[in-house]
């Protein structure tokens, strides 16, 4: 992939990256669009460093308060190529309209998904002016993840994200170019399963051909006729001379197939890059199975946060730095909590073989409205992310977040396995998690909660599987493993959240007594790691977490990525 790329997947050459200083207003009397603001240049404008969002320090402005609607413009150079132009914005929270010169080119609700538009009927030679309204609000309805609806920072919740908050850029692309790409690994058949979309219906058939590489030689090639805007077709990952030589993803070995699509259309041609990985992830039997091998899952909770720019990665670099700092800890993945992250951090856990629970972030209340909102964001996220291999997990629902009576209100729980049933639809690959923590009702893998200290206590709560899976006996605060008139079928069980260390010394809230020192800790951290391991039906764990995040500091690391304690000494103990 090209360094700083937005989008691994379909990775083109002509592009231009629109990050850096716009134009800036707050429009706290929402009075911008009726008096078309987006018309002129703007006049008494500040300036903010795009993609970072004016809450944080790194976007010039640093003002934590909620100003509903906030307002960007820039000016491109464009010069006719005879070539289409597209514009891209990898997340705006919560709800952007766009305008180009003065017309408007499209909008979009949801700030956790991609969204882009053929701005190539608006644009004239020379300067063209970009003109965004993005509207927030602390509304519950919407998915929003840990981003606060009150005033102030309180429990796990921090300072709202508004606007432009992931990458802006633009790309050239020919009259018929390929829109999207799902790759299906298939390891029993030594195949992969293409499904492309054009971005419209050709009026004579096209030519496209499929080139799989493994580190620079061809395994294998085709051409296909597309007649249609869609086309689907397999294509096999090994070369015929040696037909047992597939090379299969995982974290001891991320081997990455290159994928070379070229589109032809008489003069012109889309020429775009991709890559996938031969994985197959499964649940059976009370384990999960990577490649139909038994696979244990030492994760650790990320939320993705930075001091000084909040949500938004500082750089490329910050996000092969987390990785790192993970992979140092002895973790084989991290489950991403309540955010869709940057996706060359995804790139970046494909390349270096870090597995990753994709997961939805939370609104926080239940009704029409809500299912509805959630649901459209949750099958975008889900599509956009579909190709990479270190996504093991989709989790759709954390903690009975947003659908709080879950346990006993048949609405919810008819929600969930909707949710689950829509998620398997488009994908089939992938478990499932509906809800993580606790009550679940249709589900993959069945997770749990504790925060429980006492590694006695722990044994106890834990010693009777059967106990627990058949609700006879509660954990957390009174919970069940399961919503009422749901029974275990089976699933892998798995520790998906425990830990929480803070020290003493810091200011701010952890879970459970605080270590008065680094050796209060290894002890600790290291009497829970072995009681998780004599759970002989745990699958896994996921302990938080990385980072501290605002007020909450039971990271491993600080906000700054700076260790706490000895790294080697915690990668000792994970691998014991």
């Amino acid at each position: 992939m090209q360094k700083n790329y937005p989008r691994p997947q379909l990775c083109r050459e002509n592009w231009k990256d629109l990050n850096g200083k716009w134009r800036f207003l707050f429009d706290d009397e929402d009075r911008g669009e009726s008096r078309c603001w987006y018309k002129d240049v703007f006049s008494d404008y500040r300036e903010i460093v795009v993609p970072f969002s004016y809450e944080t320090r790194a976007s010039g402005i640093g003002d934590g308060r909620l100003h509903r609607i906030v307002w960007y413009q820039r000016d491109v150079e464009w010069e006719p190529s005879g070539k289409r132009t597209l514009l891209h914005f990898e997340g705006v929270d919560y709800e952007a309209k766009v305008w180009v010169n003065g017309r408007c080119a499209g909008s979009h609700t949801g700030g956790y998904a991609r969204f882009s538009m053929d701005i190539t009927p608006y644009l004239t030679p020379g300067t063209n002016t970009l003109t965004v309204r993005a509207q927030d609000s602390d509304s519950c309805v919407q998915p929003r993840g840990k981003q606060r609806w009150k005033r102030e920072n309180f429990g796990c919740w921090y300072v709202q994200t508004t606007g432009i908050w992931k990458t802006v850029w633009m790309e050239e692309v020919p009259e018929h170019y390929i829109q999207t790409i799902k790759v299906t690994p298939d390891i029993d058949r030594a195949r992969a399963v293409f499904s492309l979309t054009l971005n419209q219906k050709p009026e004579e058939p096209l030519e496209l051909e499929c080139r799989i590489l493994y580190q620079g030689s061809c395994v294998s090639g085709q051409r296909i006729n597309v007649s249609g805007q869609s086309v689907a077709f397999e294509q096999p990952v090994c070369n015929p001379e040696e037909p047992w030589q597939v090379e299969y993803w995982s974290p001891g070995h991320p081997a990455l197939y290159d994928v070379e699509l070229t589109l032809e259309d008489g003069g012109q041609q889309d020429r775009a890059d991709s890559y996938f990985g031969m994985r197959k992830i499964s649940a059976e039997g009370g384990k999960v199975l990577l490649n139909n091998r038994p696979f244990y899952q030492r994760l650790i909770l990320d939320q993705g946060y930075w001091k000084e720019s909040g949500l938004t990665p500082p750089s490329e670099e910050a996000l092969i730095r987390d990785i790192d700092l993970i992979l140092q800890a002895g973790y084989n993945g991290l489950r991403k909590h309540e955010k869709i992250e940057d996706e060359r951090f995804l790139y970046w856990c494909d390349v270096k073989g870090l597995v990753v629970w994709c997961e939805m972030p939370s609104q926080y209340t239940f009704h029409d409205r809500a299912m509805e909102a959630y649901v459209g964001q949750w099958m975008e996220i889900v599509r956009q992310n579909y190709n990479h291999p270190c996504i093991i997990t989709w989790t759709a629902f954390n903690e009975s977040w947003g659908i709080e009576h879950v346990y006993t209100d048949e609405a919810q729980q008819k929600f969930t396995e909707a949710v689950y049933h829509l998620t398997k639809a488009f994908d089939a690959m992938r478990p499932v998690i509906v809800n993580d923590g606790w009550e679940h009702t249709v589900s993959d893998i069945l997770t749990l909660h504790d925060y429980e200290e006492d590694a006695r206590a722990f044994r106890a709560r834990y010693g009777d599987m059967q106990a627990l899976v058949e609700n006879r006996i509660p954990f957390n605060k009174e919970r069940y493993a399961l919503a009422r008139g749901f029974v275990y079928r089976g699933q892998p069980v798995l520790l998906s959240e425990y830990g929480g260390i803070a020290f003493s010394t810091e200011e701010g809230w952890g879970y459970g007594r605080q270590a008065d020192s680094e050796e209060a800790f290894l002890k600790r951290f290291g009497e829970m790691m072995e009681a998780i391991r004599d759970t002989p039906y745990f699958t896994g764990f996921c302990y938080t977490q990385l980072t501290d995040v605002e007020q909450e500091v039971n990271g491993l690391c600080t906000m700054e990525r700076e260790p706490k304690v000895d790294m080697d000494e915690i990668k000792k103990i994970n691998m014991l």
